[in-house]
């Protein structure tokens, strides 16, 4: 699912043009984050807010006159087939993440009732929970193999990159919500950036903290309730940016 046309192409837009740049600078930014050695909610959450902002920025770069031209010529036909496939898979992605955070957020809900009345099925309801993250496990396995192709693919082509990195941090978040991974002790930097964001404490998993009823804690429920509904305004505010960009690249076919 590589893009096969070739980004610096005399045809396409310099990369010293302002929004050129910008995506390259941005796409530099994403690929340094994907190289950090921990992933933790607040990261996965910086991650899709940049990725929102990338799309915006290719959005920008798309409407550009020289960049239509480009991609309505008829030897970009397939690597403009490719970018809409791609895109939609990725759309599928940002769907599954938000059927998976509704299926968490009531079995949620139900835990803290739970919790406030101490009294109803307790155990009953952790498994429910642990069955919606269990389910997101085998969903993105089944998707993930044919976006890895990408993922792997060598591209030049800068929307191929900006896919790449997209699939990337999807990778990342479903991994970190089915407990694959673990994050690190996050810094006082990160703390002091950004307050919005929930972030790992210490050492641990917000997803995984709750694992069993027997260490339950409501404040833990909480907290990854919060960290759901940031992770869901990001994958919410992407999924949207993703439209904009897909509709741009239909309309440069139709110009």
């Amino acid at each position: 699912m590589a893009v096969t046309f070739h980004a610096r192409s005399n045809s396409f837009p310099s990369r010293l043009h302002p929004h050129a740049t910008h995506v390259d600078e941005q796409l530099a930014r994403l690929r340094s984050s994907e190289e950090a050695s921990t992933s933790s909610s607040y990261s996965i959450c910086q991650r899709l807010d940049n990725l929102h902002e990338l799309h915006e920025s290719l959005e920008k770069l798309i409407c550009l006159p020289v960049t239509q031209h480009t991609l309505a010529q008829e030897q970009n036909k397939k690597a403009v087939e490719q970018l809409l496939d791609g895109s939609l898979r990725i759309l599928d992605l940002c769907n599954i993440s938000k059927d998976a955070f509704s299926q968490m957020k009531e079995s949620l809900m139900e835990i803290q009732s739970i919790l406030r009345r101490k009294r109803g099925d307790l155990s009953g309801e952790v498994k429910k929970y642990l069955a919606s993250r269990k389910s997101i496990k085998k969903t993105f396995q089944k998707v993930h193999k044919p976006l890895k192709v990408a993922k792997d693919a060598e591209s030049l082509a800068v929307f191929g990159e900006a896919e790449a990195v997209t699939v990337a941090l999807f990778d990342s978040l479903f991994s970190y919500m089915s407990g694959s991974k673990t994050c690190g002790k996050w810094s006082v930097v990160s703390k002091l950036m950004n307050k919005k964001k929930v972030t790992c404490e210490a050492e641990g998993n917000e997803f995984t903290r709750i694992d069993t009823e027997k260490t339950l804690k409501m404040e833990d429920v909480q907290s990854l309730e919060s960290c759901i509904q940031d992770l869901e305004d990001g994958v919410e505010s992407l999924s949207k940016s993703l439209i904009k960009y897909r509709v741009s690249i239909l309309n440069s076919l139709g110009n």
